[in-house]
């Protein structure tokens, strides 16, 4: 019984549900406040996410006509998905031995979910805008998982072959971190690009498109749905820094370092956001089937030579 307490704990509370929660929509604050700044804006108060949210909680849900169940339960899907990937890295680097083996394989698994919810949410609302949100979206997860898997398998022959989220900290812990080798520095450089995408943040920010489709993808939600898929966005955006941190600069995890890292790689995120206009969909196919999935190959083949 208490087994079973703690692990509801640590997926609903912390490091799960309700931590990644809040902790990515303050990172969410901190991207629109840095780029209010970049802009020679004030910017939102810190709390202006969080009352977005229970703003939405509060408005009416208008379900399409033609929009069956589909539709209305896709975004659960994705917050779900992105709430247990969040407390199985967070497990991973709170207590490292109590990993589970093939974790990484789970974890990536609920990672593709929330695009695969956004594309049948999207598609279920019969919308012409949202279909063509939609299709987008599935190029660019197509385009994108490839490098994204390929610097996975980088890391994977780094730590001899391990699975586990926990022993792949471990190694980094007693042997130095991934990134600091050519392989895990040329994968990280493919794996930052890919989890941009990922996040739909610019210059990929293909599927919603204000305005060129308004928004696209998001064009039919209001109310619950359209929160959850906010809640699920924010989710995202603690989630992806927190894997790359895991998987690249693993060698010191405690609070403090954890902290810092993220809040290094959550400014990269943002510069890139903030200084590269949206790309095209055959851009962003030509993109990462070609460069970005040449560093990322590049990075396996230094890596089974023990660079």
């Amino acid at each position: 019984m208490m087994y079973i307490f703690k692990a509801l704990v640590a997926y609903l509370v912390f490091p799960g549900f309700l931590f990644a929660a809040c902790a990515g929509l303050l990172a969410g604050w901190v991207d629109r406040k840095l780029t209010a700044r970049l802009q020679w804006r004030a910017g939102p108060p810190w709390h202006q996410n969080f009352t977005d949210i229970v703003k939405l909680l509060g408005k009416e849900t208008i379900v399409p006509q033609q929009a069956g169940l589909t539709f209305l339960a896709a975004p659960y899907a994705g917050l779900a998905a992105s709430a247990l990937s969040a407390a199985i890295l967070g497990r991973a680097l709170v207590a490292p031995l109590e990993s589970f083996a093939g974790d990484l394989i789970v974890a990536l698994y609920f990672l593709v979910v929330p695009a695969i919810a956004v594309i049948i949410g999207a598609s279920a609302s019969r919308n012409p805008l949202a279909s063509v949100g939609a299709s987008r979206e599935m190029k660019l997860v197509m385009a994108y998982e490839l490098p994204f898997i390929l610097t996975i398998i980088t890391v994977i022959i780094k730590c001899k072959g391990v699975l586990a989220v926990g022993q792949i900290v471990n190694h980094q812990i007693n042997f130095g971190s991934t990134i600091a080798s050519w392989s895990g520095a040329l994968a990280f450089a493919a794996a930052l690009l890919c989890m941009q995408a990922k996040l739909g943040l610019a210059p990929f920010d293909i599927a919603e498109a204000e305005q060129e489709i308004m928004a696209g993808t998001m064009i039919e939600y209001s109310g619950l749905p359209l929160a959850v898929f906010k809640l699920t966005k924010a989710l995202l955006l603690y989630t992806m820094p927190l894997l790359l941190i895991v998987l690249f600069m693993g060698r010191d995890v405690s609070a403090l370092w954890v902290v810092l890292k993220y809040l290094v790689l959550l400014v990269a995120i943002l510069l890139i956001k903030n200084t590269n206009p949206r790309l095209r969909i055959d851009q962003a196919l030509r993109f990462f089937w070609g460069p970005v999935t040449v560093i990322a190959a590049l990075s396996v083949i230094l890596a089974l030579g023990g660079w």
